[in-house]
């Protein structure tokens, strides 16, 4: 499937509410269909303003009814600093009062982060649809990563499994991610994309033939749409 993905570039000042608003649509439209939302939280700095605007700005939104779930996750406990569950945890789900039974996140402190891979596979398989979501929320990052679907690594060969550990010798680091074929199947896809340094990368994303890790999801989901801030988006937009 190929798609052209539907931009939306605002100002930096703009862009929490204009992607919450987006984000807030969704998961009400999901709910109003099916009763339900699945959605997966990403991790990093650009979420998080947008996290704060979801939960104070958009009090219809019925948190009980939303499951959510993290594309990826660092391979630390999670009260660690580094993990996107704390940050998730302190700028959205508790302030927005999300029930601790709809949270879902990797067992990332895990020996066993293969256990733990399953594990998560076998929580989005227990859903009523597996293992579509509703909407997936993604990053990017300035070599072309998304979730931890790094350049080079081997879970972008994935097809059989939708979590995996993953090894990043680029970080020296270990970590958890949902594999392509999940966010293949989302309802919705949207990337938040903020700061000049993310500039050559989302340029490169949007470019039809791209090989970054992004560009798969970018132009083969059913729905994608990218939300990004003119830092990011001049080297598509040059100022006039």
């Amino acid at each position: 499937m190929s798609s052209r993905p539907e931009r939306i570039v605002v100002e930096a000042q703009e862009l929490p509410h204009t992607a919450a608003a987006w984000i807030a649509n969704a998961i009400l439209q999901a709910i109003q269909e099916t009763g339900r939302c699945s959605i997966a939280l990403s991790g990093g700095k650009s979420p998080q303003p947008i996290h704060a605007e979801l939960a104070a700005a958009f009090p219809a939104i019925p948190w009980d009814k939303v499951e959510v779930f993290f594309g990826d996750e660092r391979a630390v406990p999670p009260d660690d600093p580094q993990s996107n569950y704390r940050m998730a945890r302190e700028t959205l789900l508790a302030p927005a009062r999300v029930p601790d039974a709809n949270v879902f996140r990797w067992r990332a402190e895990s020996p066993d982060l293969d256990a733990a891979a399953r594990e998560y596979e076998a929580a989005l398989c227990a859903r009523p649809f597996p293992p579509r979501l509703d909407l997936a929320l993604l990053g990017l990052g300035p070599d072309g990563h998304t979730a931890s679907l790094f350049p080079g690594t081997a879970a972008l060969a994935i097809e059989d499994r939708l979590a995996v550990p993953v090894d990043v010798p680029a970080l020296a680091a270990r970590r958890l991610t949902l594999t392509y074929p999940v966010f293949m199947e989302a309802r919705e896809v949207f990337f938040l994309v903020t700061g000049r340094d993310k500039r050559a990368a989302l340029a490169d994303v949007v470019r039809p033939g791209s090989t970054l890790p992004a560009a798969r999801i970018v132009h083969r989901t059913r729905s994608a749409c990218i939300f990004c801030d003119r830092d990011a988006a001049q080297d598509i937009y040059p100022p006039a």
